[in-house]
C-alpha cells in the first residue's frame, strides 16, 4: 500500500506538490497524468527514496519491491539477454554464490543454493528474459548480441525488458510506450494488465492508459486528485468539473460550438466505411469533453499551402531500402491533396524506409519519385528534435526561414505552441523533450506543407498537446501519411490504413481492432508453421534421419512466437505437413531400398513396431491437442471481453458493477491462457521426447 499524509514537494524553489491525501492499495493499476514539469517523475523519486518530502509523509509497506526502468544504460557490451537477466539482483547473487561454493570446493553450500535457484525459477530465467525481449520487438537472433549493437530507441526496450523481469510488488514506469511500435505496444499492454503487483503508470497515450489502468491520478494545479475509471472516464469526470466553473463558461461554449461545427460538416461528408464511422465517434466525444479543451494552453492549427498539385507525389515502380538489401519492391503509389493515410506494419517491415524514401531523404534503389509543380513538404521525423539549433530560440528559429515576418506575429504563432513571453527567447538546450517536439512540430507548420509525412509525431508530447496536434490534424487541408503508436491520433485524424509487410504495400480494409487482429492471425500462422516443422523433423529424427531434430522441435514454440517478421512463411506449412505414419512408413521404405546389401528388413514386423509407436503416443498427442484446443477457446473469449471493453457506454457509471466483471473475467481468462500456453508447451516437448 502507498499513502501520503498530508505531503508538500518542492523542485527549485517550486511547489509541485501541496497538501496531498491519497491511499493506493495494493494491486490497483493507476496511470498518472498532468502537463509537463508538473511532478510526475518527481513523485516516483519520492517512492524510489531519492529524495525527501519537504512536508508530511510518504508511506510505504515494508518489504515492497519495487521496478523501475533505469536512468542510465551501462555494461553495453554484455548481451541484451544478460541485461536482462541482471536486473533480478537476487538471482545473480545467488549465482555468484554458487560459484565461489564451487571453486572452494564446498559441496553442502553449493547443495543449498541449488535449492535457492530452483525455488527462485533460475532454470527458467533465461527463457522468461528472452519471451519479454521477443515480445517487445527482438528477433532471435539479437538475443546474443551486445547492447552497443543497437540505437537508442531499441537500448530503451531491452531496459524495459529489464524492469519487466525484475520481481517486484510496486513497477513505476514512465512514459514506456516511447519508441515502441503498435505491435510491441499491444503486446505490452495485455503483459501489464496480467501483472499481479502494484502500477503507476505515467503515460501520454490515451488508449494505453484506457486499456491498463483502472484508476487515474492527476496532477492539478500542486494537487494531487485521484479518480476511479480509466482515462476516458477521467476524460468526462474532468469536463463536467471544468463545466461548472462559470469563470470559464464563455470560452468553453465558444470552443465547444467550434467542435460541434467541425462534427456536423465531417459527418457530411463521413461515408460507412468502418475507419470513417471511428473517426466521427471520436469527432462526437469532443463536443462532450469541449471545456477540457477550452483548459488547454494550445491553440494552434497547421495551415495548408495555397497552391497544390494533383497528386502531390507519386512512387512508381519503386524499390525502397538499403544498398543491397531492399525492404519493398514494386511500389506503386500516388499521394493527392485529402488523402489521409496511416501506415500500419509489422516492426521492421519498412514503413519509416517508406517515409524516408517519399522525403527523398533515402534515394530509391530503382524506380522513379515524382514530385507535383506546387508540392511543399513537411516532414517530422522520430528524431527530429535532433536537428534543433540547441544555442538559439524559438523565435530565432522561426525568424531565420521568414527574415521580413515581425516580431509580433512570430511571438502570435509561437504562443499557440505555448511558447509564451520569455519562453520564446529561451535557449533550447534547456527545454525537456516535449518541449523541443513541439518546436519542431511549430517549424514545420510555419512553413504551410500542403503534404505532412509524420513519423511518430507524439513521442514526448503531453496529452493536452496530443489533443491540441489531433485537432490541428484532423482541420488539416492537405494531404497526410502517419506513422505511429498513438492509437487515439491514428483514429482521429486518418480515413484509411495501408499495411506495409512482407516486402509489400496494400491496402487494409478495417481499422485498428482489425489490425490487432490481424497480427494475431499472423502471429498464430507462424506457430502452425513452427509445429509443423518441428513435427517433421521430429518424424525424420525417429527413422534415423538425424539426431538434432528433436532439439530442434522442442525449441520450436519459442523460436514461432520470436519472429514475428519471418510469419509470412507460415503458407509455406501446409506443404510442409505430414501425417506420423506416412512419414515413418516412407522414409523406412526408402532406407530399405538404399540398404539393398544389408540384412533384409522384417516390413510386417516394421509396421507393427510404428503401430506400437503410434499406440505408445497416443496419450501424449490428444494431451498436446487438448491443451492447443483450451488456448483456442480462451483466444477467442479474450477478443470477444476485448471488444466489449472497449464499449465507451460500459464506462458510465451506471455501468460500473459490468466493468468491475468484465474487467476481473479478462484478468481471469488471460491468466488461464497463459497457464494454457505452459501446459501445450510441456505436452510438445514430451510428444517430442517420447518421439525421440
Amino acid at each position: 500500500m502507498i499513502a501520503l499524509r498530508q505531503l508538500s514537494l518542492l523542485r527549485g524553489g517550486v511547489t509541485l506538490i501541496e497538501d496531498a491525501n491519497l491511499i493506493i492499495n495494493d494491486g490497483e493499476k493507476v496511470g498518472i497524468v498532468g502537463p509537463n514539469g508538473a511532478g510526475k517523475s518527481t513523485l516516483f523519486k519520492l517512492l524510489l527514496g531519492e529524495m525527501g518530502a519537504d512536508k508530511g509523509d510518504c508511506e510505504i509497506t515494508n518489504g515492497t519491491r519495487i521496478a523501475h526502468m533505469a536512468q542510465e544504460i551501462l555494461a553495453r557490451d554484455r548481451s541484451i539477454t544478460e541485461y536482462v537477466l541482471d536486473g533480478d539482483h537476487r538471482l545473480r547473487e545467488i549465482e555468484h554464490d554458487m560459484e565461489t561454493a564451487l571453486a572452494q570446493g564446498d559441496d553442502l553450500r553449493y547443495a543449498e543454493l541449488l535449492g535457492d535457484y530452483e525455488q527462485h525459477d533460475g532454470y527458467s530465467a533465461p527463457s522468461r528474459a528472452q519471451r519479454l525481449l521477443v515480445g517487445l520487438g527482438f528477433t532471435q537472433a539479437d538475443l546474443e548480441r551486445p547492447m552497443s549493437d543497437f540505437s537508442g530507441g531499441w537500448q530503451m526496450r531491452a531496459n524495459l525488458a529489464r524492469t519487466l523481469f525484475m520481481p517486484s510488488d510496486l513497477m513505476l514506469l514512465d512514459e514506456p510506450t516511447n519508441h515502441l511500435d503498435l505491435d510491441a505496444l499491444f503486446w505490452l499492454e495485455q503483459w501489464l494488465v496480467k501483472y499481479p503487483g502494484t502500477l503507476l503508470l505515467i503515460s501520454h497515450d490515451r488508449d494505453f492508459l484506457d486499456g491498463v489502468c483502472g484508476r487515474i491520478l492527476h496532477f492539478d494545479h500542486r494537487h494531487l486528485v485521484l479518480y476511479s475509471g480509466n482515462y476516458s472516464s477521467f476524460e468526462r469526470m474532468r469536463a463536467e468539473q471544468l463545466a461548472s466553473r462559470e469563470s470559464e463558461r464563455a470560452k468553453q461554449e465558444a470552443r465547444k460550438a467550434e467542435l460541434e461545427d467541425f462534427v456536423r460538416r465531417f459527418r457530411a461528408k463521413a461515408t460507412k466505411a468502418r475507419q470513417a464511422q471511428s473517426r466521427l465517434k471520436m469527432l462526437e466525444r469532443m463536443g462532450e469533453i469541449a471545456p477540457l479543451r477550452a483548459e488547454s494552453p494550445f491553440t494552434f492549427r497547421i495551415q495548408a499551402h495555397e497552391k497544390i498539385s494533383t497528386p502531390l507525389l507519386s512512387l512508381d515502380q519503386a524499390s525502397v531500402g538499403y544498398q543491397g538489401a531492399p525492404l519493398l519492391e514494386n511500389v506503386r503509389l500516388s499521394l493527392s491533396p485529402g488523402d489521409r493515410i496511416g501506415l500500419l506494419g509489422p516492426n521492421g517491415a519498412g514503413k519509416s524506409t517508406l517515409i524516408k524514401a517519399l522525403t527523398a531523404s533515402l534515394p530509391l534503389l530503382a524506380g522513379e519519385r515524382v514530385t507535383g509543380e506546387h508540392l511543399k513538404l513537411g516532414y517530422f521525423a522520430q528524431h527530429q528534435v535532433d536537428t534543433l539549433d540547441l544555442s538559439t530560440s524559438p523565435f530565432v528559429h522561426i525568424q531565420r526561414m521568414s527574415p521580413m515576418a515581425s516580431e509580433q506575429e512570430i511571438r502570435n504563432f509561437l504562443g499557440g505552441y505555448d511558447f509564451k513571453g520569455d519562453d520564446a527567447f529561451a535557449q533550447v538546450e534547456n527545454f525537456s523533450g516535449g518541449e523541443k517536439a513541439r518546436l519542431a512540430l511549430a517549424i514545420i507548420a510555419w512553413q504551410k506543407p500542403n503534404l505532412l509525412l509524420l513519423d511518430e509525431p507524439t513521442n514526448h508530447l503531453d496529452l493536452e498537446m496530443r489533443e491540441a496536434l489531433t485537432d490541428a490534424l484532423t482541420q488539416f487541408e492537405g494531404a497526410v501519411v502517419i506513422v505511429s503508436h498513438d492509437r487515439h491520433l491514428m483514429r482521429s485524424t486518418v480515413d484509411r490504413f495501408w499495411c506495409v509487410a512482407d516486402g509489400n504495400i496494400s491496402p487494409f480494409d478495417g481499422d485498428l481492432e482489425d489490425y490487432h487482429r490481424w497480427l494475431k492471425t499472423r502471429q498464430s500462422s507462424a506457430k502452425t508453421q513452427s509445429q509443423s516443422q518441428s513435427q517433421s523433423q521430429s518424424q525424420s529424427h525417429v527413422t534415423g534421419a538425424g539426431a538434432g531434430a528433436g532439439q530442434s522441435a522442442r525449441t520450436s514454440p519459442s523460436s514461432s512466437v520470436s519472429d514475428g517478421e519471418a510469419s509470412h512463411e507460415a503458407h509455406a506449412s501446409e506443404d510442409v505437413t505430414e501425417t506420423s505414419e506416412g512419414a515413418q512408413e516412407g522414409v523406412s521404405s526408402k532406407q530399405a531400398a538404399s540398404q539393398a546389401e544389408e540384412p533384409r528388413v522384417d516390413k510386417r514386423q516394421q509396421r507393427k513396431e510404428a503401430a506400437a509407436q503410434r499406440a505408445q503416443l497416443k496419450p501424449l498427442t490428444k494431451a498436446r491437442d487438448a491443451a492447443e484446443k483450451k488456448m483456442t477457446s480462451l483466444q477467442e473469449k479474450l477478443s470477444v471481453l476485448e471488444e466489449q471493453l472497449g464499449d465507451d457506454a460500459l464506462y458510465r457509471p451506471e455501468n460500473k458493477e459490468k466493468l468491475v466483471e468484465l474487467t476481473r473475467e479478462r484478468g481471469d481468462i488471460g491468466a488461464a491462457l497463459e497457464e494454457a500456453e505452459l501446459v501445450w508447451l510441456q505436452a510438445e516437448e514430451a510428444l517430442e521426447e517420447a518421439r525421440a
